[in-house]
């Protein structure tokens, strides 16, 4: 078996436990980490969550976040000169993209029910664009089955790193990745 179907196989473990209905928002989220490297084999094979999710008895969605920067940018009216003078975007960055990535995850997450995992793929993708910790922190209220970040990069504690670059982030989630025993932290 290959790593992504190692993973795979730990995952569909942790998702067969009974849920707890009683949680916050923040305990409802589940990050599975994986080497960057492996970003395209699990592009290829992420069919395999999917159906290991319902496998396990519960609903699957999927919110890509590959194209979140160019539906964003192709919908502004000033998209031309961004492209002229591209360090006049950082403004318009930091004040409303992560806010339209976190509108459009949470009208997914709105129209799913507690027994649903929403897989988050793509995130690579928002790299030196927004932060994914403010993402998540954006839409906890939100979530009501398990919101499942499929994340290439590193975990050394609490600390996630995304493509292994920047600082990192510290955050409580529950984590799956192949490097702890038993796959699920």
């Amino acid at each position: 078996m290959g790593k992504i179907e190692d993973l795979a196989t730990f995952y569909e473990r942790y998702m067969g436990v009974p849920w707890q209905r009683t949680i916050a928002g923040a305990q409802r989220v589940v990050i599975v980490v994986y080497d960057k490297e492996l970003e395209r084999a699990f592009r290829a094979r992420k069919g395999e969550f999917e159906q290991r999710t319902r496998e396990t008895g519960h609903g699957w969605a999927e919110f890509d976040c590959t194209r979140c920067f160019a539906e964003w940018m192709a919908a502004d009216e000033y998209r031309e000169e961004y492209f002229e003078y591209p360090s006049d975007l950082t403004l318009k960055l930091e004040s409303e993209f992560n806010e339209y990535v976190a509108a459009s995850l949470r009208e997914l997450l709105c129209s799913c029910d507690e027994n649903t995992v929403v897989a988050v793929t793509g995130v690579a993708s928002l790299y030196g664009f927004t932060r994914l910790s403010d993402l998540v922190r954006a839409v906890e209220p939100d979530i009501k089955g398990r919101l499942v970040i499929f994340f290439p990069g590193t975990k050394d504690g609490n600390n996630y790193r995304l493509l292994d670059a920047r600082d990192g982030w510290n955050y409580l989630a529950h984590s799956i990745t192949l490097h702890s025993s038993g796959g699920a932290l």
